[in-house]
C-alpha cells in the first residue's frame, strides 16, 4: 500500500515556526497565583492566605491567592479571578505590576505568578470565602528583604516501570538516568511556617528587587 508522496514546504514550515512563541514541554497542568501587597500604614506587606483545613488539597498550609488555569483563560486572568473569589474583594481593587519568574514542576505542570498592589480596602476589614480560606495574615516586605529563607534539597529518582521498553535504550535498565534535586524554602515568622512554593516566590522576588 503506498504512502504517498510528501513533500516537505520549507515556507510552510518557516510560517510556522518563525513567529511562534514556545512553550513547556509536556505541560498537563496549568497554575497561577497573584503575590498581592498592601500599604499598611507606612510600610508594604505581602498578604498571605491560611487555607482552610477542611480543604482536600494542602487543607492549613500558607499561601498565596491563585488557583488552575481555566480554559481559554490567561494566567494572568486566573490569578486575578482566584484573587477574587478567595479573598472576597471586587476586581478593581487589584493593580497587577507585572510578572514574577515561574516555575515548570517535575510533576508536569506550570505555575506562573504575578505582582500585584491591592487598593482602597484595609487588610482588616477583609472578609475571605471562608470556604477556601480560614484566615489572613500580612507579613512586611521589610521582613523579607533582611531574612534568608532556609533551603533543604529533597533528591528526585527514577523508579523502573515493567511497561517501559527497555530494550531499545542502551543497558536497558541500567541506564545512566540523570538525577535531580527539588529546593524546599522555608521562612519562619512568629507561629506561621511559609514553605514549598510560596516560599519560592519570595525567594526569587526579593533576588529580583536586590539585585543590582
Amino acid at each position: 500500500m503506498s504512502r504517498g508522496i510528501f513533500i516537505v514546504d520549507m515556507d510552510y514550515i518557516i510560517r510556522k515556526i518563525k513567529n511562534r512563541k514556545p512553550k513547556p514541554m509536556d505541560v498537563k497542568y496549568k497554575y497561577a497565583v497573584l503575590v498581592p501587597m498592601i500599604e499598611v500604614g507606612s510600610r508594604w506587606e505581602l498578604i498571605f492566605e491560611v487555607r482552610a483545613k477542611d480543604l482536600k488539597r494542602q487543607p492549613g498550609e500558607i499561601s498565596f491567592p491563585g488557583g488552575k488555569v481555566e480554559k481559554d483563560e490567561t494566567y494572568k486572568e486566573a490569578a486575578i479571578r482566584e484573587t477574587v473569589e478567595e479573598l472576597n474583594i471586587a476586581e478593581e481593587r487589584i493593580k497587577v505590576i507585572g510578572e514574577l519568574d515561574y516555575l515548570v514542576s517535575y510533576n508536569n505542570s506550570t505555575i506562573r505568578s504575578f505582582l500585584a498592589t491591592i487598593h482602597g480596602i484595609n487588610v482588616d476589614n477583609m472578609h475571605p470565602n471562608k470556604s477556601e480560606v480560614d484566615h489572613l495574615f500580612t507579613v512586611p516586605l521589610e521582613f523579607f528583604i533582611k531574612e534568608e529563607p532556609n533551603v533543604y534539597f529533597l533528591d528526585l529518582h527514577i523508579v523502573n516501570n515493567r511497561d517501559f521498553p527497555y530494550s531499545l535504550i542502551p543497558n536497558g535498565e541500567d541506564y545512566d538516568w540523570q538525577q535531580g534535586k527539588h529546593s524546599v524554602y522555608f521562612y519562619r515568622y512568629g507561629d506561621y511556617v511559609i514553605w514549598g512554593y510560596t516560599a519560592k516566590v519570595i525567594k526569587h522576588f526579593m533576588d529580583i528587587i536586590k539585585s543590582h
